[in-house]
């Protein structure tokens, strides 16, 4: 073998080792144990902000829970699921209440980002994430009453999609039957992967798994690509994901306790699921309280992770910093 084809492939090799060996990095901090912060309010989507605290959908509201502890309604009524805060700073919305993805700039004006597609309104817009240049993806699962769907395929069958806004405006549909029902998604640091909770959790038999996309440059998925890696069988299925600083995926999900007639698996199974970049489960934190529905990283060092479960609010202590969108 050629001189630089040797140096070309040890290089590999031991890229590929110090890749392993940061994955297999301890998670949890040593001694660290799940912690309550409060009982109610807490119900989805936390997202931290420096300043603010720790955001969160709850009772309708979206609430917050400042760097002291102390507790007070953010935005009223907002009818919201998943958040998240852009490169700016601005607050990104789910509000499946009214159907909309919208965006909360910091001086308070609000604005609709997204109600319709094709001039038919969305499901129930549920969680968000962003890419690299500030594209903001989304899914649109329905849970509950079905009635009122307006997306429909060509063949006339509802669809529950996961859809990209472009810096134009533009809303685009990238994954239409691909997923059962999307809920939590995430995009990688480097725009390579779009990872997808599929959670038809209220249907005998319906997908408890999650995806991995190939995202191409314009922001749209290689369908073929898609690959399982990992599936909840009977239990409650994925739900919200976060990404760390060295690319895990932390996944919540599960049940502690069975939930008749669609959730049926008598295994303890709440909490966060850590997987590897390559979809490895590491790690489960358990949660013991039922539904673990997503994380967020937050505190000044960015190692505390906060997680939303039952409308309860937790929180544990990591060796690893996230790495949000904001702050960077």
């Amino acid at each position: 073998m050629h001189r630089n084809a040797c140096l070309l492939l040890l290089s590999v090799v031991l890229l590929e080792s110090a890749v392993g060996l940061r994955a297999a990095e301890p998670i949890l901090a040593p001694g660290a144990k799940p912690v309550m912060l409060q009982e109610t309010g807490a119900g989805e989507g936390p997202a931290w902000h420096p300043e603010l605290g720790l955001l969160t959908s709850g009772e309708g509201n979206i609430n917050r829970r400042d760097r002291d502890g102390k507790m007070s309604i953010y935005r009223e009524q907002a009818g919201s699921n998943g958040l998240m805060f852009d490169r700016e700073g601005r607050l990104i919305i789910c509000e499946p209440v009214l159907r909309r993805v919208t965006r909360l700039d910091k001086n308070g004006v609000l604005t609709v980002l997204a109600d319709r597609f094709e001039g038919k309104r969305f499901n129930q817009p549920n969680d968000v994430t962003l890419d690299s240049r500030g594209r903001i993806y989304f899914s649109d699962p329905r849970y509950g009453d079905r009635s009122g769907m307006e997306l429909l395929d060509k063949q006339g069958r509802t669809v529950e999609g996961v859809y990209r806004i472009d810096l134009d405006g533009r809303v685009t549909r990238i994954i239409e039957h691909e997923a059962d029902r999307p809920n939590g998604l995430v995009v990688t640091h480097d725009d390579k992967f779009l990872f997808v909770a599929d959670n038809n959790n209220d249907t005998a038999g319906g997908a408890r798994k999650l995806w991995r996309f190939d995202l191409k440059a314009d922001g749209s998925v290689d369908h073929a690509s898609r690959k399982l890696i990992h599936d909840w069988g009977t239990t409650r299925g994925p739900d919200g994901m976060k990404l760390d600083a060295l690319g895990r995926l932390f996944v919540a999900g599960g049940l502690n306790k069975p939930n008749p007639p669609f959730e049926t698996a008598d295994k303890p199974t709440a909490g966060v699921y850590v997987f590897s970049p390559e979809g490895q489960l590491l790690e489960l934190i358990p949660i013991p309280r039922d539904e673990t529905t997503n994380c967020a990283f937050g505190g000044d060092d960015l190692k505390t992770l906060f997680v939303t479960s039952g409308g309860t609010l937790w929180s544990i202590r990591l060796t690893t910093p996230g790495r949000p969108v904001f702050p960077k």
